[in-house]
């Protein structure tokens, strides 16, 4: 079984047992997690797809740790006006184990 779910502007499918690497949530490590924006959830031959959003079905997790991602250089040139910036970035993310998803 599993489902897709949407959280942080973005689409992932989310197994029971599997760890999911999301946009950074407002959980803290080891706090429970609800996804009720759930698109579609498949049982084996038997799916469901929501318009846009499945009410009763929801994925409950557990963030099993917070972080930062690897640098990202983002460096803007003009050519032949001396014109150079470069920039870093790390995206915060959060890894989710999901437990259950509920129908």
């Amino acid at each position: 079984m599993y489902a897709i779910i949407e959280t942080g502007g973005k689409q992932y499918r989310a197994e029971e047992g599997k760890v999911l690497r999301v946009e950074k949530l407002p959980q803290e490590k080891g706090e429970a997690v609800t996804f009720d924006r759930v698109l579609l959830r498949v049982n084996g031959d038997e799916s469901k797809v929501g318009t846009p959003y499945l009410e009763d079905c929801k994925v409950e997790g557990k963030v099993v740790a917070v972080g930062r991602g690897r640098k990202i250089i983002v460096y803007k040139y003009k050519a032949k006006k001396n014109y150079r910036r470069k920039q870093g970035h790390r995206q915060p993310y959060s890894e989710v184990l999901i437990g259950k998803i509920s129908s």
